[in-house]
């Protein structure tokens, strides 16, 4: 089952930092804004993540919360959270459950090789857990302000 816009997102289950798992039903009440990335501690990765960070207080304001996945274990995104000093939470998705709710794993090419990973790839979901907007292909500079400009539109 995939997710489709403009309907309601699966219930999921996953692994989460900070605690030990996060239900999709405990997102309910509040935007969501669930962000792939491919690796922890790869630059374009870091600074996604940073750029986030920096507008996380302006996404609280206005009743969002904020998860980053990949495929890396707990241990890793608790090292990347601590190093960068993100103040959200990082989803661990090793099995690719939530990488293929959301479609996100494609084919890519890197000197010449091709293997299957994330595309970077962001996601909004409404207070009643309803898919609004999403963003494919993403390209890092600019995009956190690009989601949180989205936001408050929806707000005015």
């Amino acid at each position: 089952m995939k997710t489709e816009l403009n309907k309601k997102v699966p219930n999921f289950k996953v692994s989460v930092t900070g605690k030990s798992d996060l239900d999709s039903r405990d997102l309910l009440g509040k935007k969501v804004v669930i962000y792939f990335y491919p690796k922890d501690n790869t630059p374009g990765c870091t600074t996604e993540g940073e750029n986030f960070r920096d507008l996380y207080p302006k996404f609280q304001k206005l009743n969002t919360e904020i998860y980053g996945v990949s495929r890396e274990s707990i241990k890793s995104h608790e090292g990347f959270i601590k190093k960068f000093n993100f103040p959200f939470e990082l989803i661990s998705d090793p099995d690719e459950l939530l990488c293929n709710l959301f479609d996100v794993i494609k084919e890519k090419s890197m000197y010449g090789k091709k293997y299957l990973g994330i595309e970077r790839s962001t996601f909004l979901i409404d207070e009643k857990g309803k898919l609004i907007k999403e963003w494919r292909k993403v390209k890092v500079p600019g995009h956190a302000q690009e989601v949180l400009e989205s936001i408050i539109e929806l707000a005015s």
